[in-house]
């Protein structure tokens, strides 16, 4: 009887489970309507890897389903989707509330219809892929509350009636497309004062920024950077007190920053850098004691630094470069910004020394104080700053360079140094001012260009194993270029320009590790990046154009020695720098031809060899050199025709000018035809700067030497009679010059008797 009832309870149990899991699967079994929907989304993907084979489409992957199998969730994030969005197949999964299609290939428009279908849509997050087109006039659903349509291709403007259903819209992005027209910023006033995100930056937005911000009650990060903007801030954004981030760097606004701006009490990221912002800085700024960015460079601010900004501690970037600031900086406090990490003052009008408070910021990885007037040394408490890895104090007055550099070599983390310009008319740290030198072992960025240094270059520079920059041009540096400088294994940009370096160009410099094909030693993730942005162009650190990278791998393979002394011969080895981008020879006294073989170097892109003595032709095979942008071998004494047919005609004809016996286009003076076929042989006979030579002398001489000798000698061997007539002749001859020399001989014998 027991084990009767246990075998009942036990059917009776399966029953349960048999029957609960077929309530369970007719309860979340997706509609046959929505699974062929999506079906035909998948249908319209180029490179579909989605595998949707199961009956149930609620279990595909990606899908998610309510109690009553209506889809609510797809999401298909970084799958490698590839192909036209299909919005009249979406357009039937009525249920849908969050949709994310996000890192992906797909393209095409956004359809009204396909917005209007999807009215329970919450989340809609289409960024980072191909789609294009304008906006629909309407956003889909009063629940929506995410739209992220950044990194796409969408243009126009969007319409004023896209928000009107958005009365719950939390964030929009649309970064990174081509949007035109003004920043909807009134979309607070009339429809949604819920919301907390909003990102315009990088279009092609115009126009004054129209008040309607300070409605956004929630509203904490506002971002329209990389746009057309102008005008004003609206005062009223000083009203939305809950922001926490206000990013508009790189427009044109203008005004004052307003006093309002200490109304921001949550504000902790301000950038309004790259602008046209005037006035003094808010006395009361430090009010705002939750500020941890502050990037206010490029700007026309002026006046004085406000002391509040030190009660700011919880700054830990402080960026005002390239302003009018002034004051004596040694003044302010900086002892309170424990979490400083990055200063930069430069180009500025701030005087003073270097204020000792700053030493006890311990978390400071980069300092640039360059392009002041600060005075004084360098203090040994500078050591105290031990994550110290970028330090520029160029355009300044300080002095005694070599005590500055016997301190700072001791930083072990210093990766940038630049003190270009400060220590005007110095002497360079000579080797004896640095006996058992080990210092600046991690140092890969050195400049101590523009300062009118006098000396050499010196030996203990060999030692900076990573060296990857060297500036140390518009100095009065003499003697050679050290031959040690090719040996330096990650060096590919040297700048030795406007010295008084004199000797040839090292052959050992043609072998510079960094530049040779196949033996680039810096991997894809040893790429380095600097602390702070460097300014300037490629081929000049110490340049002032506003190019900002923090890449090390913006600077081109550069060699640059132009306006020395330098004379000889340009060294055929050169042809072995095949990685080298950027070659500057012009302003010295090279002579001899141009080498054939600098047409091996096929990145080159810029080429100067003016202003020397060079001679002979324009070598043809320069015509390879396909991404030549500057080109110029003027004031030379080269001579015949510029190579026809190559992209040397592109250049400007200033480029060939003060060589009076070039001609060919782009010059005015035309090649005659027999100058063009004697230029053309000799550049043959030059190919290779008499390298690759065809012998014809020799190929004569053997030719004529076999012939004369086979036409006599062979005759004799195949014909007898010829033979032994010629052996006869010979014999004849013999006997003659016998007797003729010894009648001669017994004649003078009696004259001398006699």
């Amino acid at each position: 009887m027991l084990m009767q009832a246990y075998n009942l309870m036990a059917h009776a149990f399966l029953l349960f489970l048999l029957f609960s899991y077929i309530i369970s699967t007719h309860i979340h079994a997706c509609k046959q309507t929505e699974r062929s929907s999506l079906l035909s989304f998948a249908s319209t993907l180029s490179s579909s890897p989605l595998n949707w084979t199961s009956i149930d489409c609620c279990h595909w992957k990606g899908i998610t389903c309510d109690q009553d199998g209506w889809v609510t969730h797809l999401l298909l994030p970084s799958k490698g989707l590839k192909g036209g969005i299909s919005p009249s197949a979406l357009a039937n999964l009525t249920h849908l509330t969050h949709l994310n299609l996000s890192h992906n290939s797909l393209y095409g428009s956004l359809e009204t219809q396909f917005f209007l279908s999807l009215n329970q849509l919450e989340i809609l997050d289409l960024s980072y892929n191909r789609l294009s087109g304008e906006l629909p006039l309407s956003l889909p659903s009063s629940s929506i509350r995410t739209v992220d349509l950044s990194s796409n291709h969408f243009f126009g403007a969007i319409p004023s009636s896209f928000f009107q259903q958005a009365s719950n819209l939390t964030s929009f992005n649309v970064n990174n497309n081509t949007f035109t027209g003004y920043v909807p910023s009134s979309i607070c006033l009339h429809y949604s004062s819920s919301l907390r995100l909003l990102d315009f930056s990088s279009n092609l937005f115009n126009g004054h920024l129209a008040p309607g911000l300070g409605k956004c009650s929630e509203l904490k990060v506002f971002r329209a950077s990389h746009n057309n903007l102008s005008g004003l801030l609206p005062e009223d954004i000083y009203n939305a007190t809950k922001l926490e981030e206000i990013a508009l760097p790189f427009n044109s606004l203008h005004g004052a920053i307003s006093d309002k701006i200490v109304n921001l009490t949550n504000l902790a990221i301000l950038d309004l850098s790259f602008n046209n912002f005037v006035a003094e800085l808010p006395l009361n700024l430090g009010k705002l004691s939750k500020l941890k960015f502050v990037t206010l460079d490029f700007n026309n601010l002026e006046g004085a630094l406000p002391p509040s900004l030190m009660n700011c501690t919880n700054l830990v970037e402080l960026r005002l470069g390239n302003n009018n600031l002034e004051g004596d900086i040694s003044m302010l406090d900086f002892s309170r910004l424990s979490q400083l990490t990055k200063l930069d003052l430069r180009a500025n009008n701030f005087t003073g020394t270097i204020p000792v408070s700053l030493y006890s910021c311990r978390s400071l990885k980069a300092i640039r104080l360059a392009k002041n007037h600060l005075e004084g040394q360098i203090q040994v408490e500078i050591l105290s700053l031990k994550s110290l890895s970028f330090l520029s104090l160029g355009g300044n007055r300080f002095t005694n360079l070599t005590w500055a550099v016997k301190i700072l070599m001791s930083f072990k983390s210093l990766h940038t140094l630049s003190l270009a310009g400060s220590y005007e008319g110095e002497g360079m740290p000579s080797d004896d001012d640095m006996v058992d030198f080990d210092g600046f072992q991690n140092l890969r960025l050195f400049s101590l260009a523009g300062s009118d240094l006098n000396g050499q270059i010196p030996l203990w520079l060999s030692k900076l194993k990573n060296l990857e920059l060297l500036e140390l041009g518009f100095n009065q540096i003499t003697g050679p270029i050290p031959s040690w400088l090719g040996t330096l294994p990650r060096l590919f940009y040297i700048n030795l320009s406007n010295n008084r370096i004199s000797g040839e160009f090292p052959k050992t410099l043609c072998r510079l590790p960094r530049l040779l094909y196949g033996h680039n030693i810096v991997s894809q993730a040893d790429q380095y990046e600097f602390e702070l942005p460097i300014y300037g162009r490629s081929s000049s650190i110490i340049a002032t154009q506003n190019f900002p990278t923090h890449i090390l791998d913006f600077f081109a393979a550069t060699i640059v020695l132009s306006n020395n002394n330098i004379s000889g011969d340009i060294p055929t080895e050169i042809g072995q720098l095949q990685l080298l981008q950027e070659l500057y020879l012009d302003s010295n006294n090279f002579s001899g031809v141009i080498p054939d073989q600098i047409s091996n170097l096929k990145n080159l892109e810029v080429l100067n060899l003016s202003m020397n003595l060079l001679s002979g032709i324009i070598p043809s095979s320069l015509a390879s050199l396909n991404f030549l942008r500057e080109f110029n071998t003027s004031y030379n004494n080269l001579e015949g025709p510029i190579p026809i047919g190559t992209q040397l005609q592109s250049f400007n004809a200033s480029a060939f000018e003060g060589n009076p016996k070039l001609c060919g286009v782009p010059l005015p003076n035309k090649c005659e035809p027999n100058k063009c076929i004697d230029a053309d042989n000799k550049n043959k006979k030059d190919e290779g700067n008499g390298h690759h030579q065809l012998p014809w002398f020799y190929i004569f001489v053997v030719l004529g030497f076999i012939v004369g000798f086979w036409g006599v000698c062979g005759s004799l061997v195949i014909n007898n009679t010829w033979r032994y007539a010629y052996f006869r002749f010979i014999d004849n001859v013999q006997d003659r010059l016998y007797v003729m020399v010894t009648v001669c001989i017994n004649t003078m014998k009696r004259r001398l008797r006699g």
